[in-house]
């Protein structure tokens, strides 16, 4: 399996965690670290596109991987926007439920289109 992969379940395990037990951190990544420190700013993405369902009734695991994906995105850049959004659907087949890729790629698709749209202007 590929090292960037068992990095991104292994952040993902981290935030879906820290939703049960916020106060317990000390083994966390340094990444987890970082998304947790930016998630209302990551939250708003997710409400913004999400139109049925706000932050509180998502699905941990798939809120984990929207955070995980968004952060990437939008504040850490290292890959390419097409890696990371491929990235967590594949994330959301292996750990969601039947339906949890179709919601991220399509929430992952919008918040893409809407950077994208600004670096055009």
């Amino acid at each position: 399996m590929d090292p960037r992969h068992q990095k991104r379940i292994k952040i993902f395990q981290q935030l879906y965690a820290y939703f049960f037990y916020p106060h317990q951190r000390n083994d966390f990544d340094k990444k987890t670290l970082e998304i947790i420190n930016h998630q209302e700013e990551i939250n708003q993405y997710i409400n913004k596109f999400s139109l049925k369902f706000k932050v509180e009734k998502i699905a941990k695991v798939d809120l984990a991987i929207l955070q995980l994906a968004i952060y990437e995105l939008l504040i850490e850049k290292k890959e390419p926007p097409k890696v990371i959004i491929d990235e967590a659907v594949e994330l959301a087949k292996e750990f969601g439920s039947e339906k949890s890729y179709a919601f991220v790629n399509a929430i992952l698709g919008k918040v893409y289109l809407s950077i994208s749209d600004k670096s055009e202007n």
